[in-house]
């Protein structure tokens, strides 16, 4: 049954785990979660593949996630950022249109070349910083689903005697939740 079931009946084990680290530049970042979200040699996306990356710090510690919407607060903070950001774009917007210059709004580039210019943003300068935002392997999934709740992540870090050991996908819990309805 779903609600006796823990963490660690569902958990991806970190060595099936992306990372990356906090210094690569999202350029390097984005290609190495391709090759883990995506079978290159096949050209096939597949629906439960790997959409975060695990960010580390020198000493091998996890420090953060990086994920789509983190990397899309970059490329369009003024629909995707805090709202301090989408504020911040908005005041650049309105200066540039009142000088006359909104040919400069970086709002009005293209896609492709808003990610040319970020391509070398550090990963750490984008990530999702976690401050208490995982879970022990011991943990019910019931649990596991508030905190992903709660703390607004899709992918949790989960330890087990302070170590990581992997993580928790809400991928997984939907999959797991769509089986027992499916029997």
């Amino acid at each position: 049954m779903f609600l006796d079931k823990k963490v660690k009946d569902l958990l991806i084990p970190l060595k099936d785990c992306a990372t990356t680290h906090v210094d690569k530049p999202l350029r390097e970042a984005v290609d190495e979660l391709q090759t883990v979200f995506c079978e290159i040699e096949t050209g096939k996306c597949t629906e439960a593949g790997h959409r975060t990356s695990l960010v580390l710090d020198d000493n091998e510690e996890l420090v953060g996630i990086l994920d789509f919407q983190s990397i899309l607060k970059v490329l369009i903070p003024e629909i995707a950022g805090t709202f301090s950001q989408k504020l911040q774009a908005l005041g650049v917007s309105i200066a540039f249109a009142e000088g006359d210059a909104h040919h400069l709004d970086e709002s009005n580039q293209k896609f492709k070349a808003r990610v040319v210019k970020n391509a070398e943003t550090k990963v750490g300068e984008v990530m999702l910083k976690l401050r208490g935002k995982n879970a022990t392997a011991d943990m019910g999934l019931v649990d596991a689903l508030k905190i992903m709740h709660r703390t607004k992540i899709t992918t949790l870090p989960v330890y087990e005697n302070d170590k990581l050991v992997g993580i928790l996908r809400d991928s997984d819990l939907f999959l797991a939740t769509a089986h027992i309805l499916s029997e």
